[in-house]
């Protein structure tokens, strides 16, 4: 909690995920893997011009349409693959419906989406979380670099034992878990590099090791 109200006077609210629908987020956590969000953006665009984005239109497109689509998103090939599965288990289970989805557990949703080919368990949390508005908090590199150079983690803790250390240290809020993720991004890309850039950190002052 200390981390996030630094970091909130530092860099202020982040208002993430930025998207004109859940389901435009939810489609945005898959094309987002190992790129950066302004290819995401020029990917969705392309969706929006072609009148295809919507679950029902995507489930019936060809792996190849869907590929050319969201080109701009890199891996475009392994991703409209992945894309596909999870919209096609979203037709065929709740017709396509966010609300249907809502009514679920996070614990029920979270299984769910582990088990379609090509959903982690980062994009699964970011589904959750800024998608379906539940209260799963998502771990990414910077997470884990920044917890294990702060001395609060072990460099050999996995995803699931990271996620569980933050959810026990912090209250079960959604608007907590959404602007902290956003901030620890920031923090990550502009000074918690895997070449650190210390000086003029926002989380300078707190003790740290740099063991990673």
């Amino acid at each position: 909690m200390q981390f996030y109200q630094v970091l909130l006077d530092h860099y202020g609210r982040q208002h993430w995920w930025p998207g004109d629908s859940p389901f435009e987020v939810m489609v945005g956590a898959v094309l987002t893997q190992n790129t950066n969000w302004s290819n995401v953006e020029k990917a969705i665009r392309n969706l929006k011009q072609a009148d295809t984005l919507d679950p029902h239109k995507i489930d019936e497109l060809t792996p190849e349409k869907l590929a050319g689509l969201i080109k701009p998103a890199g891996y475009f090939n392994i991703k409209a693959k992945r894309l596909k599965n999870l919209i096609h288990w979203f037709c065929r289970e709740y017709d396509g419906s966010i609300e249907e989805l809502k009514e679920l557990s996070v614990e029920r949703l979270r299984e769910d989406l582990l088990q379609i080919n090509g959903i982690g368990r980062e994009t699964a949390d970011s589904i959750l979380l800024y998608a379906l508005e539940k209260p799963a908090f998502v771990v990414d590199t910077y997470t884990c670099r920044i917890l294990v150079r702060h001395g609060c983690i072990g460099a050999e803790y996995d995803y699931e034992q990271i996620k569980e250390y933050c959810q026990e240290q912090l209250p079960p809020d959604l608007a907590l878990y959404n602007e902290l993720h956003a901030l620890i991004v920031c923090v990550g890309k502009n000074h918690c590099k895997p070449r650190p850039q210390c000086m003029d950190c926002p989380l300078e002052a707190f003790e740290h090791t740099l063991e990673c």
